[in-house]
C-alpha cells in the first residue's frame, strides 16, 4: 500500500507540474508570426492620382486588364503572440501560424522591419526594371521606369512590377494586351535575369487574389503544392520559374491555348 500511494504522490505532482507548465505557455509569448490576406494593387493603375508605374522615353498602351500585386498582414516583430491566439489560428484556413523569424528575417521592432522592407523594395524594383528592359532589348539609358507603389513592401511584387511594365511598352508584343483584359494576380520575386523566386504566404496571398476579382493567379514553381492546398475555387494557378515563361504563360492565356498548371 506504501507503495500504491508513494505513486499516487508522484502522479499528483507529475499532474500539477503539467498543469502549471501548460498554464505558462498559455499566457507566455510565442516565436510566432499570425498573418492573414492582406491587400492587392494593381500595378497598371494609379495611387493617389498617378500611374503605379510611369515610362519616358517610350510610348505606351492603354491597358483594361488588371495585374495585382498581393500582400499578408502579419503581427509585428515585438507583438505578443499567446498559445490560444496560436491555436485558433491553426485551424483556420484565412490565418497562418508562422515563424517569426521567416516573416521578419531582419529587426527586432516595427520601424527597424520597415526600414529593411523599404530598402529590399527599392532594390526589387530596381531589378524588376532592369529585367523589363533586358526582356524587351530596351537600353536603361534611353528608357527611365518610374514605380511607386510605397504599400507593397519588401521585394514581393517583383515579377507583377516586370510583367506591369512590359505590357505599358508592349502589351503581348502581338498588339494585344499581355493580361488579355484578364484581372491576374501574382507574386515572385525577380531578378535581373528575369528569374523567379517564392516569397511565402502564398496561401494567404491567393486568397486575397480571389477576394478582389483576380481569375488567375501565377506562383512562383516551388510553392506550387503550397497554393494548391487551399485554391480558392475559381482561381486558376499558373507555376513560373522564370519571366519569360511569365509572359509566355500570359500570352498563351490570352490567346486561349493551354498553359502550363499546379
Amino acid at each position: 500500500m506504501a507503495g500504491v500511494s508513494s505513486r499516487g504522490r508522484v502522479l499528483t505532482v507529475c499532474s500539477v507540474l503539467v498543469v502549471a507548465l501548460l498554464a505558462v505557455a498559455a499566457f507566455a509569448p510565442l516565436p510566432f508570426s499570425l498573418a492573414q490576406p492582406g491587400s492587392t494593387a494593381d500595378v497598371l493603375g494609379s495611387r493617389r492620382g498617378e500611374q503605379v508605374i510611369t515610362v519616358k522615353g517610350a510610348d505606351t498602351r492603354k491597358t483594361t486588364g488588371q495585374l495585382r500585386a498581393t500582400t499578408i498582414v502579419a503581427t509585428g516583430p515585438d507583438a505578443d503572440v499567446r498559445l490560444g491566439d496560436v491555436i485558433d489560428s491553426w485551424f483556420r484556413t484565412d490565418r497562418a501560424v508562422m515563424p517569426r523569424d521567416s516573416v521578419y528575417p531582419v529587426g527586432n521592432t516595427t520601424a527597424e522591419v520597415e526600414k529593411h522592407n523599404f530598402a529590399d523594395m527599392r532594390k526589387s524594383q530596381d531589378a524588376a526594371t532592369e529585367a523589363a528592359l533586358r526582356y524587351l532589348h530596351r537600353s536603361s539609358k534611353d528608357v527611365k521606369v518610374t514605380l511607386d507603389l510605397a504599400r507593397i513592401g519588401g521585394p514581393s511584387a517583383g515579377l507583377l512590377f516586370t510583367l506591369g511594365i512590359i505590357d505599358k511598352i508592349d502589351g503581348d508584343g502581338r498588339g494585344g494586351e499581355l493580361t488579355g483584359g484578364r484581372t491576374i494576380a501574382g507574386t515572385g520575386t525577380i531578378e535581373p535575369d528575369g528569374t523567379v523566386g517564392p516569397v511565402g504566404g502564398v496561401q494567404l496571398k491567393t486568397q486575397a487574389a480571389k477576394r478582389d476579382g483576380a481569375t488567375v493567379f501565377l506562383v512562383p514553381k516551388g510553392e506550387c503544392k503550397e497554393a494548391e492546398a487551399v485554391r480558392p475555387d475559381g482561381l486558376q494557378l499558373i507555376p513560373v520559374t522564370t519571366l519569360k515563361d511569365s509572359v509566355s504563360s500570359l500570352r498563351a492565356l490570352a490567346a486561349g491555348s493551354s498553359v502550363p498548371t499546379c
